[in-house]
């Protein structure tokens, strides 16, 4: 099959596959005041639909797949999954975003499958603060997690999400990581995304901001990479530093008209754009007796030329949620 392309010309490269919507934190930043309930476990993808649907988009071009959550080790058998696509696809660019706290006991299957990265949210250094993030007082699990991670070789991005009041005054322990570790610790704006989100100008710390506060603690260096795999963030190397400090701008400066990806939660919908809350629900189509991968591929293309500009729907919100489905529902 030919390349999967939007209508804007934007070619799609990468997959992020929620396994999960559980999970074991309760981050302020992904949660809200809203009570939140689960999908049904029958609504839910099966590992085995989860791997057909990998085979149709990389069928389509893609040869990027990042599994997420909720957190992807809250679902029974994940490590076993990640070994199953690596088995099925040895060429692809495998990689998994976790908040640590159930990482460890998954180690050899992190090997097995040749992860290239893992993305370990890490919002604060502070164990107080990061309780208050999170919800759980686990920093040490977390960060014994991130030791055996570099321990087996397996590369490292940090995600702290910058949140103005809670975070915002412990930048030197970030770049002391970024220096003596060898890991991209990398900023992300707070997101206004769900309906009931906790997100407001007191808890927005702009990516303008944190660089300035970086920049108080050490010289930055721009690391420029042209690889076409290189994401979203805006790198720094840091003199005699092992590591690297990057910040990821999706409301302050967008970088929309170089997405190469699209989602699919953990029950079977596909989603072109973050922020737009429309869903193209595969599921039924997965699980008919009588339809084929093409009638799925040709879903998938069909959704992809719709694929929207999520600046445009930014400006259109004006501060209100860009999404009334919470991150933990689409899938980080």
């Amino acid at each position: 099959m030919s390349g999967l392309a939007d209508g804007r010309g934007r070619v799609v490269r990468y997959l992020r596959l929620s396994v999960t919507d559980r999970c074991n934190f309760r981050c302020l930043y992904c949660h809200s005041n809203a009570r939140h309930s689960f999908i049904p476990h029958p609504h839910i993808l099966r590992y085995e639909e989860m791997a057909r649907m990998v085979d149709i988009m990389y069928g389509l071009g893609v040869r990027k797949v990042r599994l997420t959550g909720g957190e992807p080790f809250a679902r029974k058998g994940c490590g076993d999954f990640l070994v199953m696509l690596r088995r099925k696809f040895p060429d692809m660019d495998l990689r998994i975003t976790s908040n640590g706290s159930l990482l460890v006991q998954h180690l050899d299957a992190l090997r097995a499958a040749r992860v290239s990265a893992v993305n370990l949210s890490l919002d604060s250094f502070d164990r107080q603060t990061f309780a208050r993030v999170t919800g759980r007082d686990t920093l040490p699990v977390v960060l014994e997690a991130l030791d055996a991670l570099l321990a087996a070789g397996i590369g490292v991005k940090i995600n702290a999400v910058g949140l103005r009041s809670i975070n915002d005054g412990q930048m030197a322990d970030f770049v002391h990581a970024a220096r003596t570790l060898p890991i991209d610790v990398r900023f992300i704006e707070f997101m206004p995304m769900g309906g009931d989100t906790l997100w407001s100008e007191d808890y927005f710390w702009s990516a303008e901001a944190m660089l300035a506060a970086a920049r108080a603690c050490t010289e930055l260096i721009p690391a420029e990479s042209g690889a076409e795999s290189a994401g979203p963030a805006r790198m720094f190397s840091l003199p005699g530093g092992k590591g690297r400090l990057g910040f990821i701008t999706p409301l302050s400066n967008h970088f929309c008209h170089a997405c190469n990806r699209l989602r699919l939660t953990s029950d079977g919908r596909l989603r072109t754009c973050l922020f737009a809350d429309r869903e193209y629900a595969l599921r039924p189509a997965l699980r008919h007796p009588r339809l084929a991968d093409a009638y799925l591929a040709r879903m998938v293309r069909a959704a992809c030329r719709h694929k929207p500009l999520g600046a445009d729907i930014l400006r259109a919100r004006q501060g209100a949620a860009v999404a009334l489905k919470s991150m933990q529902g689409i899938g980080g």
